[in-house]
């Protein structure tokens, strides 16, 4: 998607146009190629998650649409001037049916006149929604030029605009956290909080407004975190469950790994993405530090098991089908797992210890038993030996 944005003056600076959330953001992909007096942005709709465009997907007809906002600062005096950019794509044709429900049977003596008048026709459609995502600490909205301490409160807020709100309701269906390089953890899964520590459900009061508090953290690789979440827009409002534990949420319950059924009031999926700039303050308590990491490496193990509880099929059939390869495949496990998290590896190893030892198990009895078979032939067949040798003696005798 290319979005040419004309400037004030030719030698407008190119720090003053920016996308919405990502003033200072470093990657080049985001940032516009100013040209006379034109910024002219290259966003992806490939990559969506690069420079945080957001994608909405009607589930009735396909279409799609992404968007964003620009920001071109104007002036101190001025102030910021928001250029609102949109790309529409139709999806394939649908054939829409609806349901007919059987009324009751009509009253005795019921008659309809056979002239009918109409006297008004109304004929409405429902806006297209549009979400938008901040991040507050206290009452600050925090953006991606300011800086976080790791362990701060912040609270996530998902939203509608005002025109859909009062048609529409939310619900958080996923949610991951990512360095956007190497890592990323999983903290919202099928719609309850994966960590409640680091980041808790989403609650709501009206439906038209998400809300989940959180604790600022970053990877060690970078200090920019980016959210990247996928949310279900519902009809009049979306379906809060009961999580583990045993908080309200709005999306699946958290122990379902295989697919639930869809919410039958959803309409529309929206996959948006925000960015918050966490960097080390001297000033922090280490404490708070210190327990913030710990977290972040029980995140990974959480994740871990996630992943592997949601493969298909059952783990202990897989590796009974292959015997050949369980001690390449406990290797694999054991070295692709953290040095710290000794609990995990110990969890595995089991795992196909129990795999091994029951194989043998069943490799001696079946060696027992026909041992054992083997045994009982040769007793039978040395008393029947015996037995004619007595008979050919008796017979030589007389």
């Amino acid at each position: 998607m290319r979005v040419d944005v004309a400037l004030p003056s030719e030698n407008f600076s190119s720090e003053a146009v920016y996308l919405d959330g990502m003033k200072g953001y470093p990657d080049p992909k985001c940032k516009p190629t100013i040209r006379e007096n034109l910024a002219v942005f290259e966003l992806s709709l490939t990559n969506i998650y690069d420079c945080g465009v957001t994608r909405v997907i009607n589930q009735i007809t396909g279409k799609k649409v992404f968007y964003h906002r620009i920001i071109v600062e104007t002036g101190p005096d001025t102030g910021k001037e928001i250029v609102s950019v949109k790309c529409i794509t139709t999806g394939p044709s649908y054939n829409v049916t609806h349901g007919i429900v059987k009324r009751d049977v009509l009253p005795a003596g019921f008659q309809e006149p056979e002239d009918l008048e109409i006297t008004t026709s109304i004929t409405e459609n429902a806006p297209e929604p549009s979400l938008g995502i901040a991040i507050r600490q206290g009452d600050k909205l925090v953006s991606g030029d300011l800086n976080v301490s790791p362990g701060a409160h912040l609270q996530m807020e998902i939203f509608l605009d005002n025109r859909s709100a009062p048609i529409y309701g939310l619900g958080v269906n996923y949610m991951l956290v990512t360095d956007t390089k190497y890592q990323e953890e999983t903290i919202i899964f099928n719609g309850c909080s994966v960590d409640p520590y680091l980041f808790e459900n989403f609650n709501t009061v009206d439906g038209d407004l998400l809300a989940a508090k959180f604790r600022a953290f970053k990877f060690p690789e970078s200090t920019y975190v980016q959210f990247r979440g996928t949310v279900n827009v519902c009809v009049d409002r979306c379906k809060g469950v009961i999580c583990s534990n045993g908080q309200t949420a709005f999306g699946r319950r958290k122990r379902e790994i295989s697919a639930a059924p869809a919410d039958p009031n959803k309409v529309y999926e929206v996959t948006m993405t925000t960015f918050i700039k966490v960097n080390y303050d001297e000033n922090a308590d280490q404490n708070t530090v210190s327990e913030i990491d710990q977290k972040i490496r029980q995140l990974k193990l959480t994740n871990q098991k996630l992943a592997r509880n949601s493969r298909a099929g059952n783990v202990f059939e897989s590796i009974h089908n292959v015997p050949a390869r369980t001690a390449d495949v406990e290797q694999l496990e054991a070295t692709s797992l953290p040095a710290d998290n000794e609990s995990a590896k110990v969890e595995e190893t089991i795992v196909f210890r129990e795999v091994i030892t029951r194989q043998e198990e069943q490799e001696d009895a079946s060696f027992e038993s026909a041992s054992g078979s083997s045994r009982r032939t040769g007793w039978q067949l040395g008393a029947l030996l015996a037995a004619l040798c007595t008979i050919a003696l008796e017979i030589v005798r007389h």
